[in-house]
This record gives C-alpha cells, structure tokens and sequence, in this order.
C-alpha cells in the first residue's frame, strides 16, 4: 500500500457537505482504504467557479491504498454531486 494525501472540496452547505463526505468516507471504506487523518482546512474562496460555486469547504485526508484502486476510487468520486473536486498525491516515503 501507498500513502497518499486526498484533498477534497465540497459545497458549503451543510447538508450538502454532511452527505458528501459520508459518501466519500464510503467509498474509500469499500475499497478498503486506512485513513489515517481527516483535517478540515475550513471554508475558502474557489479560485474559479465549479458547478456554479464561488466557495467550497476543504477536507484533507491522508490515506493508505493500493495505486490499482485509485483510478476506481476516481471514478465513483466524479459521481458524488456533493463533491465540487479533488485530488490524490502520491506522497514519497
């Protein structure tokens, strides 16, 4: 297993956010990834506007998984309508 750092950008609205991490927890948890932190950035100014939004919550994970199952993750991540972008880095040990 490889380490990376996932960094995730969901709508504010609490609701929204509420339901958008749970999934992406979920979807990490059925490919069976080891999260080993979550670290909320807060709220931030988006430095162009994504799916009609202008401010997004930042989430920080860093995690553990095999580099197979990161394109799958990819693609269920693009399904989830609660979650505005991410992005994985593959971090050196």
């Amino acid at each position: 297993m490889r380490k990376y750092e996932l960094m995730t950008v969901f709508p504010i609205e609490e609701d929204q956010f509420k339901s958008g991490i749970e999934e992406v927890r979920s979807v990490l948890a059925d490919f069976n990834v080891q999260i080993d932190s979550e670290d909320p950035f807060g709220d931030r100014q988006l430095t162009y506007e994504i799916k009609k939004k202008t401010k997004g919550r930042y989430v920080l994970f860093n995690i553990h998984a095999e580099p197979e199952k990161i394109v799958e993750i990819d693609r269920k991540f693009k399904l989830n309508q609660n979650l505005l972008t991410f992005l994985f880095i593959r971090i050196d040990e």
